[in-house]
Formats: structure tokens, sequence, C-alpha cells
């Protein structure tokens, strides 16, 4: 019994070793289509808008490191704002869902890499995601065991580095990992757009560390005006950091409350805050989560 758990441990280990390079993750290779060209191992919606000769996801140069880099543009496709999407799986065209993804064995704390992106309406908001999954057997299903999405703040017009805290929901290892990039919500804006260039994991995630519950971050009332309520829940208790910022990227206002383990509200003043669209992003010692607000 023994040397069979070492063995299976030993393989694991292995895995791990491996799993945790993200495919194509500099965007060097790419697959000429004809009259487009893909990222190799990423799939975009570039072989339905190719119908009406456009593109949304297309070949940056020159990288940043490298030759290449990847953009995301949302597009007018026949009348309609198509978002620009690139995934690490297959998406479905007809409601952008994803499936697939990569072997994944790790628990990897932070995505980090570079990236521009930039929003053409109020409205409208990129966002980056991770979910990682494990395969059960006893159910026959998957669980999840990260699931992050981090919402584009601001603007960003030059090339920035990036480090994006994940989210745990649950304990153990995975075995399979998603990365989703979209330029646009689900009220996209032609020409949004996001590039990324030089993908990585870094740092760890113990087996037992949880960041956060799946809904950590919630905000009420909205629209607000004269202060806003935001509620949160910890795992553990947590330095917290509150930001509100404004559509350029410019932090306007800032709170660092003490925080408990458990369920949190804080009350942020909202007094002289000039009316509009702003978002609230709570840091935490393991995690960021962003949701937009309407100060009126």
């Amino acid at each position: 019994m023994k040397k069979k758990l070492l063995v299976i441990a030993v393989a694991c280990l292995t895995t791990a070793a491996f799993a945790q390079t993200i495919p194509n993750n500099s965007f060097e290779n790419w697959t000429n289509m004809g009259n487009y060209s893909d990222p190799d191992m990423w799939g975009t919606l570039n072989s339905t808008t190719n119908l009406a000769g456009v593109y949304t996801v297309t070949q940056g140069t020159p990288g940043n490191p490298g030759s290449y880099y990847i953009k995301i543009t949302s597009k007018t496709v026949l009348s309609t704002v198509a978002p620009g999407i690139a995934a690490t799986g297959v998406i479905n065209p007809s409601n952008q869902t994803v499936t697939g993804g990569f072997a994944m064995a790790t628990r990897p704390a932070n995505l980090t890499g570079k990236w521009q992106y930039m929003a053409m309406s109020g409205t409208d908001q990129g966002s980056i995601n991770v979910i990682t999954t494990k395969w059960n057997t006893s159910t026959s299903s998957r669980d999840t065991i990260c699931k992050t999405q981090y919402l584009l703040p601001g603007m960003v017009m030059a090339w920035a580095n990036f480090s994006i805290p994940l989210t745990y929901v649950a304990a153990g290892f995975p075995d399979t990992c998603m990365i989703i990039l979209a330029s646009s919500n689900s009220t996209p804006a032609a020409n949004s757009y996001l590039y990324v260039d030089n993908f990585a994991f870094s740092g760890a995630v113990g087996i037992s560390e949880n960041s956060v519950s799946e809904n950590m971050l919630s905000v009420y009332p909205n629209p607000s005006s004269n202060f806003v309520n935001v509620s949160f829940t910890l795992q553990n208790q947590s330095n917290v950091k509150l930001q509100l910022i404004d559509l350029t990227g410019k932090l306007v206002r800032e709170m660092n409350p003490s925080a408990m383990k458990g369920e949190n509200i804080v009350a942020m003043d909202l007094e002289g805050i000039e009316n509009g669209i702003y978002f609230l992003r709570l840091e935490t010692g393991t995690s960021t989560e962003t949701k937009k607000i309407s100060v009126q």
C-alpha cells in the first residue's frame, strides 16, 4: 500500500511541475487560417466572424517581450457588436461559453503578465477570468477549485505589468484550467480592446486555503448617493483595502477598514464624489474583486 501511494505522489508532483505552464503564454505561435491567423492553443471567434471579413483576435507586433502579442478587440459584425474573446478552450459562438482547457495540477497565487486595455463606453468593461476545476468521480461532474473574474478598471494605454490574485473557493488540487480574455462585457462597445503578452502563474496557495467565498463582494444601494455599503466575507482575518476608482483609472477614495473572519459590512462615504460610474475594488491579502457602481 505504501509503495502504491508513493507512486501516485510522484506522478502528481511530476504533473504539477509541467502543468503550471500556460499554453502559448507569450503568443509567439500563430497558425495561418487563410484570411486570418489564430494563436496556437487558444480559441477565438474568428472562424465565425470570418464570414463578414471581421476578426476580433489578431496578432500584434512587436511583443513585450518577444515578437508578438494578442490583440482582442470588440468589433461591429453585420450591424451587431461582437465582443472580443480568446480562451484556452473551445468557444461556442452562439452564447460565448467555453469548454475544454489545459492540464493544471497546482494552486498558483497570481496570474501575471503585460497588458494594455480600454473600454469605449461607460457601460462596457473587459475582464480576465481564471477557472480551475477537478473531475469528481463520485458525482461525475466537475468541482470548481478556483474562480476568478478580474474586471478591468479604468484604462491602461501603454504596456504595464499586472498581477491578478487568484480566488480559491475549494480545497484540493485541480486537474484543468481555463483562462478567458474578454475585451467587453454583455453590452460590448465597438473598438473596446485588451492586449496581453507574457502570461505566467506565480506563487502558491496551500491545499486547504480558500481565499474567499464565491460571493465575496456586494455593494448596495447601487446607484448610490451619500454612501455605499460594502459587504464581503473572509475565510480568515485579513488586512483589507477598499478603493473607489473612476473610469480613467484615477483613485478617488481609499479606506483600510478593520475586517474579521466571516461576514463584514463597511460603509464608504461618498460625500464630495461627482456623479458618474466608478469601480469599487476590494483587496485582501490573497484576492482582489471589483464591482461597478453608479454615484448619483
